[in-house]
């Protein structure tokens, strides 16, 4: 009988694993499992709203966003795409080839990105409006290899600006604030 007891029990025991496997199965699908889309990327072009920036290095983050956004706005492409553009070269190249951008087009895009980038940072109070100035003029006419390593590098950028101006740093603090 002990065997017999047993045996029930096992396959109660696999009864219930199945009926929970079948349950947990029927919870997934509820919830929305049945089909997976990855998440849309944002537009480019919609406004970003800037957070309360405490200090440099959050500045160069959401300067690097917003010039990001510019930019890719401006060539029809998502941010993420024109990031991967312009990590190297070569990215660039392909970039370039398959959505028949070139060089000119793409360094009035990414100079656009920053200026929009100075743009967002003066509306949100983080650059004030006697620096946004010449900091446009200065973007209209940066070289290409310039304008992205200020898109990718600016919080390096901004970093030995620091290390540099030492005890003027709370002072120019004050001008990003």
């Amino acid at each position: 009988m002990s065997g017999a007891g047993g045996a029930t029990r096992g396959r109660i025991l696999v009864g219930g694993a199945i009926a929970l496997a079948l349950v947990l199965v029927g919870a997934y699908l509820a919830a929305g499992g049945a089909s997976y889309a990855p998440q849309k990327a944002q537009d480019p072009c919609d406004p970003r709203p800037w957070r309360d920036p405490e200090g440099l290095q959050q500045i160069a983050e959401q300067f690097s966003l917003s010039a990001l956004d510019g930019a890719a706005c401006e060539l029809g492409v998502t941010r993420e795409t024109l990031a991967r553009a312009l990590a190297t070269p070569e990215a660039r190249e392909r970039f370039g080839r398959e959505y028949g951008i070139d060089e000119e087009r793409l360094a009035e895009a990414v100079r656009a990105g920053l200026i929009r980038a100075v743009d967002d940072a003066e509306e949100a109070g983080a650059l004030t409006p006697l620096l946004a100035g010449p900091l446009r003029s200065t973007l209209e006419e940066i070289p290409l290899e310039q304008a992205i390593a200020l898109i990718n590098d600016a919080s390096d950028l901004l970093e030995n600006v620091e290390g540099f101006l030492g005890p003027a740093r709370d002072f120019l603090e004050g001008f990003f604030q």
